[in-house]
C-alpha cells in the first residue's frame, strides 16, 4: 500500500484531523500518515508565520517521512515547498500549485478566493513563481482567515459566495479556487450560488497526489548533505545539512 505524508504546517492538530479524513475518503487505496507543525502559528496569515511554517514544514518530513511515496503539503500558501522538493526524493504537492494547474487548464481564466487579507500579494508572487499567471484573472481575500472560516464555516458561506460572485462578474473568471486547508468542503456548498466551477484547493491536492502516485515513479537521487554544521535543529532535520 502506497503512503502519503499529510503535513499541515500550522499548529492546529484539529485542523490537520479534517483534512487527515478527507483524504482518506479521498484516496481509499492509500495510507495516510498525518504530521502537524512542532512550533508556529495556529494559523498562517502572515510573511512572518509563513517563514516559521516553511522550517516546520521540512521538520516534519524529516521526522515522518521515511517510508512515504508522496507528500501532500496541507497549506493554502506552500511553504517549504521547494524545500521539501530539495530534500524529500518523492512527489510533494502543494495545494496552490495544484490548484492553479488543474484551473487553468485548457487556458481557462481562474480566480482565488481566500481568507487572510494579506494573502493577496503573497498569492500572486507564488502564482507568478510557478508560472501559473498567465491566465490569473484575479485574487480576491475577504477579511476573515482561513483559521476563523474553519471554526464556524456555516457563517461564512454567503461571504464566500459573493466574493467568488466577484471574481466572475469583476475579473471575468471562468473558474474559482476557494484557496484554504480550513475552507475544505466549502467549495461544494459554495457551488449552488455560483454560475462557474468552484474548486476546492485542498480536494485538488488530493487529486494531484493521486496522479503523481499512478505516474511510473522516477528515479531521484536522495539528497546529499551538503557538510554544513547547524546549531538548535532536530538531529533529524540537521542530517539534512
Amino acid at each position: 500500500m502506497k503512503r502519503v505524508l499529510v503535513i499541515n504546517p500550522n499548529t492546529r492538530t484539529d485542523m490537520t484531523a479534517m483534512v487527515v479524513d478527507a483524504a482518506r475518503l479521498a484516496l481509499p487505496e492509500v495510507e495516510i500518515r498525518p504530521a502537524t507543525g512542532r512550533f508556529g502559528g495556529l494559523y498562517i496569515a502572515s510573511r512572518a508565520a509563513f517563514a516559521i511554517a516553511g522550517h516546520a514544514a521540512i521538520e516534519a518530513w524529516a521526522e515522518h517521512g521515511e517510508g512515504c511515496d508522496a507528500v501532500l503539503l496541507a497549506c493554502f500558501g506552500d511553504p517549504g515547498l521547494d524545500a521539501l522538493r530539495e530534500i524529500a526524493p518523492v512527489p510533494v504537492v502543494g495545494l496552490v500549485e495544484a490548484a492553479a494547474i488543474e484551473a487553468a487548464a485548457g487556458g481557462a481564466r481562474y480566480a482565488i478566493v481566500t481568507g487572510g487579507l494579506r494573502w493577496g500579494p503573497m498569492l500572486e508572487e507564488m502564482v507568478r513563481l510557478r508560472r501559473l499567471d498567465a491566465t490569473l484573472a484575479g485574487i480576491h481575500t475577504i477579511p476573515p482567515t482561513g483559521g476563523a472560516i474553519a471554526s464556524d464555516p456555516d457563517a461564512f458561506r454567503d461571504i464566500l459566495a459573493d466574493a467568488c460572485r466577484h471574481c466572475v462578474s469583476a475579473f471575468g473568471a471562468e473558474r474559482v479556487i476557494l484557496g484554504g486547508a480550513g475552507l475544505i468542503g466549502l467549495a461544494a456548498r459554495v457551488q449552488p450560488f455560483v454560475d462557474v466551477p468552484v474548486i476546492c484547493s485542498v480536494e485538488a491536492g488530493f487529486r494531484a497526489v493521486a496522479a503523481a502516485l499512478a505516474a511510473p515513479p522516477a528515479v531521484v537521487p536522495p539528497p546529499q548533505p551538503d557538510g554544513v554544521a547547524s546549531v538548535g535543529l532536530l538531529p533529524a532535520l540537521a542530517r539534512y545539512l
